[in-house]
């Protein structure tokens, strides 16, 4: 998120039309990128079992194969960001005073997709072993190395010529893999890595490894895809509504995601710990560990929706001075702190479940949740019963809220059956 605010905050003293490529770019980008997420997640619960079993020297072999799959799903999410969407960037009716640039930075930022896949694939086996602050002492370098490397390619900085939107992607692109090189020596070099049997297993595709792997990480990549789309619709229906209505939901929703991070960094720890007590064997551990994922979301969404529905005016104003723009985000903002309990559960809860490498009903019920519910209710209430922006996200809070019931009674569910089986 850290990368992607610098992104846009370079080329907004671009201009609108640099500034309005990147922020189209992004949209776009994010959809790769989000797939590259879901399906690398596959390996930190497969790591976590193996851990948990007392299994490492099997890590290694497993983290070869994780890499097999991540670099070619990489290079095609590159493929679909360098010809693919500039294409339905087209499709869209941008004009070309946007979308040529916009073009420019997803060709630059296009060969960042393998990059990222085999970062992701790092960042699983580290997680997998209960190891989180590699990711985020990496996370931070690239962050502070893309500010002056992105200023230099944007502006011409240091004798480099001035590239615009085209260096920003090109930027982005060189710290991902100046990211992943950092990563992966650490991993080799750092004895908190040794005992994996590394010098185990092979370099050749292992069908069944492979499969595996995709079982699981196919289904989280669509359950992510399915959520994410969600709330691009419901800003592509909200820009119809008029430019103050758009505003006030990027606003709000750059709020709502911010606040995201922390229940999405407990449902990444609450996987960890779910996958390790299942490999060991330890049902009540099963449950103790989700229980506890869901109380600490509980209580940290309580005081971030508290935030919300206390301070909304405050918090407007920090982003706008627009009177339309504020009174909208307000309202939109109280709403963000209803469902900041839902968003939070039913994270929590989908981290549970990949814990048990649980992956395809969930994907099913975020389907049923976010399409078959939240949307067509967001729809109904915004343009049906004339409540506009508040009415689309209405609809989302009643996604939101299924989803967290639902993966929630799946989660504890499948709790009793290991405890019967076992």
């Amino acid at each position: 998120m850290g990368m992607n605010t610098v992104d846009v905050v370079l080329a907004g003293h671009l201009g609108a039309e640099v500034l309005g490529a990147v922020a189209v770019g992004t949209a776009l980008f994010h959809l790769a990128n989000v797939s590259a997420i879901g399906v690398n997640a596959a390996l930190s619960p497969s790591v976590a079992q193996l851990d948990g079993a007392r299994r490492r020297g099997a890590v290694g072999p497993l983290f070869r194969q994780g890499l097999l799959v991540a670099l070619p799903l990489g290079l095609v999410l590159a493929a679909f960001v360098w010809w693919g969407a500039p294409a339905l960037a087209g499709l869209l009716g941008f004009s070309p005073a946007l979308a040529l640039p916009a073009r420019d930075f997803l060709h630059g930022v296009a060969p960042a997709l393998p990059a990222l896949s085999l970062f992701y694939a790092c960042r699983g086996l580290s997680e997998g072993l209960a190891l989180p602050r590699p990711t985020m002492i990496f996370g931070v370098l690239g962050l502070v190395l893309l500010i002056p490397l992105g200023y230099a390619l944007m502006y011409g900085a240091g004798g480099l010529p001035a590239l615009g939107a085209l260096g920003c992607g090109i930027a982005t692109s060189l710290v991902c893999w100046a990211q992943v090189a950092g990563f992966a020596a650490f991993l080799l070099l750092s004895r908190r890595y040794r005992g994996l049997g590394w010098h185990g297993g092979t370099w050749r595709p292992e069908p069944p490894e492979i499969a595996g792997l995709l079982r699981i990480g196919l289904p989280m990549a669509a359950s992510m895809l399915l959520e994410s789309s969600m709330f691009s619709g419901a800003g592509l229906a909200i820009g119809t509504l008029g430019a103050a209505a758009v505003a006030s939901h990027q606003v709000a929703l750059n709020v709502a995601a911010f606040a995201f991070m922390v229940p999405l960094g407990i449902a990444l720890a609450v996987t960890v710990r779910v996958g390790q007590a299942a490999g060991r064997g330890d049902a009540a551990g099963v449950r103790r560990a989700g229980t506890a994922g869901f109380v600490f979301v509980l209580a940290m969404q309580t005081v971030s929706g508290t935030l919300m529905l206390a301070f909304p005016g405050a918090i407007a104003a920090l982003y706008t001075q627009d009177a339309a723009v504020h009174d909208g985000a307000v309202t939109l903002l109280r709403i963000a702190g209803v469902f900041q309990l839902s968003d939070g559960m039913q994270a929590a809860a989908s981290g549970a479940l990949r814990g048990l490498k649980d992956t395809r009903v969930p994907m099913l019920i975020t389907a049923v949740a976010y399409w078959g519910v939240g949307m067509p209710l967001a729809l109904a209430l915004a343009f049906g019963a004339g409540w506009q922006a508040p009415g689309m996200w209405c609809g989302l809070i009643a996604g939101l809220t299924v989803a967290a019931t639902l993966l929630g009674l799946r989660f504890f569910a499948l709790a009793r059956m290991l405890a019967r089986a076992l």
